[in-house]
């Protein structure tokens, strides 16, 4: 008696699903990494304006910076 063909079959499925996770494995993880140099890329380069605030001692209640770079 030959072997039925239904094992060959199921292990082609088998690897085309495994292989279609690491591909998308793969491209999450490369979309998490473009995503985080992006906002490192974004975080280096923007410098934001200074902005009116408090430079003495705050009344209760109020913010003010506690080192001012302006």
């Amino acid at each position: 008696m030959s072997t039925p063909s239904v094992t060959h079959d199921s292990d082609t499925r088998r690897h085309g699903t495994r292989r279609l996770l690491l591909i998308a494995a793969v491209v999450i993880v490369g979309v998490l990494l473009a995503a985080n140099a992006h906002l490192v890329y974004v975080a280096f380069s923007s410098q934001p304006d200074c902005v009116t605030h408090l430079k003495g001692e705050g009344e209760p209640g109020t913010f003010r910076a506690a080192k001012s770079a302006c």
